[in-house]
């Protein structure tokens, strides 16, 4: 959050480094053409393209009537891929042709080293080939071709790939063995015995689809109280998907869905209170914020270097806010906030303050500052809005359910030493950007080929991992790119659109770069709120009143949800988040009076 001017995030890739490789020789006799519908003769049979980016057209082609042609968008670089039953320790040989620009064309999952190799310009048709050997212990891999970020349409046809048939796959036998283990008030963990043959396993809740696992056991989360679940699953691979197994029933204990932090309003307004600078929206007092704030998160608490772990935080001085408060007034109307039911936090980082935790000597330092301003002035617990460069993944770390990066296990052992010290009343919020939360829908980390900005994503496995001590989470829906939603499509920030498409991905969960085995489960609506800028002069992306209730009622009520569909509907959405309450009294308090005004129920 900038305590000066707006700051756009640009949503973009660096070109990875690459070349041509030599064209192979030819495959020998006895191989097997292993690439279906290679030609795309029969349309798209066959093959999978991201973000629908891929079509059969029937001009230019190389040979016979059609040919792909497939359109990068955004940050999507229309990839279309196949997955190929191969036999371990054997070598293929891949090729194709291609037209345009930045056309790339390879295979992963070798269990070797995978391949790719690329044409920076090919005006007309161009012949791409590689080779690779398989694993001792890889019967499939995935081949594909794809062009690049922000350039035009590219073509590719007659792709290949000749090499020793494998075995034909069967279809796995039914999973049987389900069990449900012991249940909280929000979750249930399932466990079932391997079935030979699998590649990946299907969960089923209530008929419905919620995950796709490459393990055998899963935990279902977002749950309700008190309430039973019916559960099955399925075994799948590249043959196809079994049966689903004999249902079980949990049922989730009580305990009201789990507000961690202590009670809250059942509908709640979060406000950043410059508490530490004065810019442009002038000083409020600690006194002067109205009663219509649930939440107030003094900004901010900062580093006394990026990596020294030590927050240090200190009132406004006189020099910069002649009108505030001596520590003593501050600190008594703490008090009378707490008092009326209000919480109060100490906000970590802002636009200005990188923390990363790269040692555990940082974090163990990060725990101690932080405990010492949480009992100096009475807070009621931590915000973390860790911006910029402070969270990053590390190149290998792609699993955001174990993550391996020394900055995210940093931070989230400290934030649980925190909680285990303060105890069950422990407020726990965070207001991450978009870039680091829901662009990980399509990109994570530097990727599977490095070359992508190893930040995007990169909240996913502290929200994940702290999900049980969470209390609000408050993605900025400002000052952000466009983001692809769960429909595929991008969207703007300004709008209500904007918001319903972002919040929806939270309460639905959302395979991380595209990845059905790695998906974010949903979090709970009373774990959600909604970030917005007060006012055209505190962010980009400034939502007017009305669209903010049009959101509001769609997500709510699945009323104004114009032409993004929701994928559920959510009454116990805990409310809304702004930067900041004084931007708001500099605007007459629009944003907060909105609020009071709006009808829930």
């Amino acid at each position: 959050m900038d305590r000066t001017r707006p700051l756009t995030l640009l949503l973009a890739g660096a070109l990875a480094a690459g070349g041509l490789v030599a064209l192979t020789p030819l495959a020998q006799a006895a191989d097997t053409e292993l690439a279906r519908n290679g030609g795309f003769e029969s349309g798209l049979d066959g093959w999978s393209c991201t973000a629908g980016s891929g079509a059969v057209v029937p001009t230019p082609v190389r040979s016979g009537t059609k040919a792909l042609q497939a359109t990068p968008a955004g940050s999507d670089n229309a990839k279309c891929s196949q997955t190929v039953t191969v036999k371990p320790n054997s070598t293929y040989a891949l090729s194709g042709w291609v037209r345009g620009s930045y056309v790339y064309l390879g295979a992963s999952g070798t269990g070797t080293s995978d391949v790719s190799t690329w044409t920076q310009s090919a005006p007309d048709w161009q012949r791409l080939a590689t080779t690779f050997t398989t694993g001792a212990s890889t019967t499939s891999v995935t081949i594909f071709t794809h062009g690049w970020y922000g350039t035009g349409a590219y073509q590719a046809d007659d792709l290949s790939l000749l090499g020793p048939g494998g075995d034909p796959v069967q279809t796995p036998a039914t999973p049987t063995g389900l069990a449900a283990g012991s249940a909280t008030s929000s979750s249930v963990t399932l466990t079932w015995p391997a079935v030979a043959g699998a590649t990946s396993y299907k969960v089923y809740r209530d008929g419905v689809l919620v995950a796709t696992v490459s393990g055998t056991s899963y935990t279902a989360t977002g749950l309700a109280a008190s309430t039973s679940y019916s559960f099955q699953v399925s075994a799948a691979n590249s043959a196809g998907e079994s049966a689903r197994s004999t249902a079980v029933t949990a049922t989730t204990t009580s305990g009201g869905g789990g507000n961690p932090g202590g009670s809250l309003p059942a509908h709640a307004l979060v406000g950043y209170l410059h508490a530490s600078f004065a810019n442009g929206s002038g000083y409020t007092r600690m006194a002067d914020v109205p009663d219509s704030w649930d939440v107030v998160n003094l900004a901010f608490g900062e580093p006394t270097s990026v990596t020294s772990g030590d927050i240090r935080f200190s009132l406004c001085p006189a020099t910069e806010c002649p009108n505030a408060e001596s520590p003593a007034e501050f600190k008594a109307a703490i008090k009378a906030k707490q008092a009326a039911g209000k919480k109060v936090l100490i906000s970590i980082g802002g636009q200005n303050g990188q923390v990363q935790l790269s040692t555990t000597a940082a974090r163990d330092t990060f725990v101690s500052s932080v405990s010492k301003i949480i009992d100096e002035y009475g807070l009621d617990g931590l915000d973390i809005d860790f911006e910029g460069h402070s969270l990053s993944l590390q190149t290998g770390d792609t699993d955001f359910r174990s993550p391996t990066s020394p900055v995210i296990v940093n931070l989230i052992s400290a934030v649980r030493t925190l909680k285990a010290k303060y105890g069950a009343k422990f407020v726990l919020t965070m207001a991450p950007e978009t870039f680091f939360v829901q662009l990980g829908y399509q990109y994570y980390g530097s990727g599977p080929w490095g070359g992508q900005d190893p930040r995007a994503g990169a909240y996913l496995p502290v929200i994940h991992a702290l999900r049980d001590d969470l209390t609000l989470l408050h993605v900025q829906d400002y000052n952000s790119g466009s983001i692809m939603g769960l429909d595929n499509q991008y969207h703007s920030m300004g709008g209500a659109d904007f918001h319903i498409a972002m919040t929806d991905m939270l309460l639905t969960g959302f395979p991380v770069a595209g990845n059905t085995d790695r998906v974010f489960p949903a979090l709970r609506p009373d774990q959600v709120a909604i970030g917005l800028p007060a006012s055209t002069q505190a962010g980009n992306g400034h939502t007017s009143p009305a669209e903010v209730n049009k959101a509001l009622n769609c997500l709510t009520r699945k009323t104004d949800c114009g032409g993004y569909q929701t994928h559920g509907t959510w009454p116990g959405l805990r409310g809304l988040m702004t930067w900041s309450i004084n931007w708001d009294r500099y605007n007459q308090w629009e944003f907060s009076r909105n609020f009071d005004a709006y009808a829930w129920s």
